[in-house]
């Protein structure tokens, strides 16, 4: 994945008041730690952070007024109701460095016909060099027929990267719906109604 410049601004103003006052004029405060270093507390441009944050793991190259520093994304938190970025908690990294994180599962294709897909893990943590991040893991199952079990260490991994998730865990399945499921579900679907022309003749008979 490319590295996604953004401009940055140390701050000294803390707590919700500073916050609300950053995010009025379209900023977002943010926190940069790691290596040992001390945090550094920074605002990063609003559109810009929002865009950039749309992948998980974004490498972000920041300038710093005027000090360069690479850094990915912990955490971020968004607004329950309104969706906008409160806050980021941002890790430095290094070029070279190797970081564990976890990159999102993509099935595609198709399986024969009648079976269903259960995807079991969504995500799969892996150690790759931070540069060199996969936006996600592809699990081709086209024409995968039933009985078909795809392990994390069977999932395609980038050159140089390492599964950290256990290589026995079950990442994909293909089954048959068993029989059964299908006969609760056709018991399920209401009887037909009596016709009402009986209903009239009974009446009719009752009153002779």
């Amino acid at each position: 994945m490319a590295e996604v410049k953004l401009s940055a601004e140390t701050r000294s103003e803390f707590g919700k008041g500073a916050a609300r006052r950053l995010r009025r004029a379209h900023k977002v405060p943010a926190v940069l730690y790691g290596h040992g270093a001390d945090p550094v507390h920074v605002t990063l441009p609003g559109h810009e952070t929002m865009l950039a944050l749309k992948h998980t793991n974004t490498l972000l190259a920041l300038d710093i007024e005027g000090t360069s520093q690479l850094a990915l994304p912990k955490d971020v938190q968004r607004n329950p109701t309104k969706g906008f970025i409160e806050h980021v908690d941002l890790l430095i990294v290094r070029r070279g460095e190797r970081v564990t994180v976890d990159i999102p599962v993509h099935v595609t294709g198709s399986p024969v016909s009648g079976t269903i897909v259960n995807t079991d893990y969504t995500t799969l943590s892996v150690e790759v060099e931070a540069t060199a991040i996969p936006q996600q893991l592809v699990v081709d199952i086209d024409g995968a027929a039933d009985g078909t079990h795809i392990t994390a260490g069977e999932v395609t991994l980038p050159a140089g990267a390492t599964l950290v998730t256990d290589p026995e865990a079950l990442v994909v399945t293909i089954s048959t719906p068993a029989a059964a499921d299908l006969g609760e579900a056709e018991a399920a679907e209401p009887e037909a109604a009596e016709p009402a022309a009986d209903t009239a003749v009974e009446g009719s008979s009752a009153e002779g």
